[in-house]
């Protein structure tokens, strides 16, 4: 305890939060790891009240008010009873039957929801400085991971229904009462720290609204895990609602900004708003460090810029870029070879073979849209390859049967030479099948979309069975 109370003592008189927030956190500071198990050890209940008032309210060195000191006082007694419950958790969780484990991993949730009870009540009565919001952090981030692993025990001794996605971006679950008990309890906790930092009056020099970026990421976090994503939307309505108030978000620290600028560039992918997705992705992106080893936050921020740019800007990632991350790499890099290639066959195989990792990212609708990019390339060789007319200028009228034959070796799969190369989807006679089921009308449709979404400008001239491409760009963006 007096180790704890030594650096309690040091951050007052330095007015240094995150310091003061390493006495609250399990993990402790670094030259102290096993503060909590110590702290817990070095009191009893009968006594626990007084040893620690000796050390805040009459503690004459700290120069706290009465009240303030109280405040103190009574949030680590609340401290001391969830250490003790996290110390009991550690040390027999192992030998105990599964519904003492699971009884063990609700005490230690319910015991520090209490402190984080504790912690509110000293915010919104002034007795905690603005310079101690790191408490605030810790606080919310272990409600968070107390409140999983309690869950997680209720799923193995099955009490109850969880159903979480480890990525977070799984499918929307309908649930039932009791899914996800203890989470969805610390989401509507964190919701209040959410609600009193940015109901603050204070002047912003003093006010808990430079806390709100923080708790608004660990909102999201929670709603991802909870498969309640559109709640993310009543958070960013506030935060529009309280801009005015609000220091402009550069004025926060860094990892707060891109954390956020990520999930609201995931949120508005979700929406299909790629536009804004890509603006705010981007924005994470330039301010996330990529030196000296590959940040697994640009892995992740990549996973969804990439389908925004292929489908913005109709551009495919570089193998520079992909190379420092082998899951990207494995994921992308078939794709953009396939788009580049115009090979329609192996972008199907190439999606079909990370299916289920694309629903899990979520980016599967998305990354099949590029299918159209893959389209135009094909087209777009099948233009190159109708070559001059004699006065040296490039042949702009091409037969629709052209297209047809394009169509039909790249769903064969240029890799089979058009025939009999074994190429999957052969094996089964579905390839073929595809192939021979591809006509005029189809072709005319798609080029007819092509045109439509700007991929190719010209039109149609059914009457000769001809294509009629513009002389002057033919394939936009792509210098033909």
């Amino acid at each position: 305890m007096d180790a704890l109370f030594a650096i309690f003592n040091t951050a007052h008189e330095h007015r240094n939060g995150y310091l003061l927030a390493s006495t609250l956190d399990i993990s402790g500071p670094p030259k102290h790891p096993h503060l909590v198990h110590a702290f817990a050890h070095d009191s009893t209940p009968s006594k626990i009240e007084t040893d620690i008032r000796y050390r805040t309210v009459y503690n004459s060195a700290l120069g706290l008010s009465k009240s303030d000191a109280r405040a103190w006082l009574d949030l680590y007694v609340a401290y001391w009873k969830f250490a003790q419950a996290y110390d009991r958790n550690e040390e027999y969780s192992i030998n105990v039957s599964q519904s003492k484990r699971c009884e063990q991993y609700a005490r230690q949730y319910d015991t520090w929801k209490d402190f984080v009870n504790v912690l509110l009540r000293g915010y919104t009565s002034g007795a905690f400085a603005i310079w101690t919001l790191p408490c605030l952090y810790v606080a919310g981030k272990y409600l968070r991971e107390f409140a999983i692993r309690a869950d997680e025990q209720a799923a193995k001794m099955g009490t109850g229904n969880v159903m979480l996605s480890s990525a977070g971006f799984g499918d929307d679950v309908v649930g039932s009462m009791g899914v996800n008990e203890k989470l969805e309890d610390a989401a509507r906790q964190i919701n209040r720290i959410f609600g009193m930092c940015i109901s603050d009056r204070a002047p912003i020099d003093e006010s808990r609204k430079w806390a709100i970026y923080y708790i608004t990421n660990l909102l999201f976090k929670t709603y991802f895990k909870l498969n309640s994503i559109n709640l993310c939307k009543n958070i960013l309505r506030s935060l529009q609602a309280t801009s005015t108030d609000m220091p402009s978000l550069d004025k926060f620290p860094k990892s707060h900004i891109v954390t956020f600028e990520y999930y609201v560039g995931v949120i508005r992918f979700l929406e299909e708003d790629y536009t804004n997705a890509e603006a705010h992705l981007t924005h994470a992106l330039a301010l996330c460090p990529s030196h000296p080893t590959p940040s697994p936050h640009r892995q992740k921020i990549l996973t969804y810029l990439i389908p925004c740019h292929l489908l913005i800007t109709h551009t495919i990632p570089s193998a520079t870029l992909l190379a420092p991350y082998p899951t990207l790499h494995h994921l992308f890099t078939p794709l953009c070879t396939a788009i580049r290639r115009g090979d329609l066959s192996a972008f199907d195989r190439a999606l079909a073979a990370n299916l289920d990792e694309f629903v899990k990212q979520r980016i599967y609708l998305t990354l099949e849209r590029g299918r159209d990019i893959c389209l135009r390339n094909l087209f777009r060789k099948v233009f190159l390859a109708g070559g001059f007319e004699e006065g040296g200028a490039r042949r702009t009228r091409v037969g629709l049967v052209e297209f047809v034959a394009g169509m039909r070796c790249s769903l064969q799969g240029f890799s089979d030479g058009g025939a009999g190369g074994g190429g999957q989807g052969e094996e089964d006679g579905v390839g073929n099948a595809r192939v021979e089921e591809v006509g005029r009308d189809e072709v005319e449709c798609l080029i007819a979309n092509m045109i439509y979404k700007n991929l190719m400008k010209g039109y149609i001239s059914r009457e000769h069975a001809k294509v009629v491409l513009s002389k002057a760009g033919a394939f936009p963006g792509t210098g033909v």
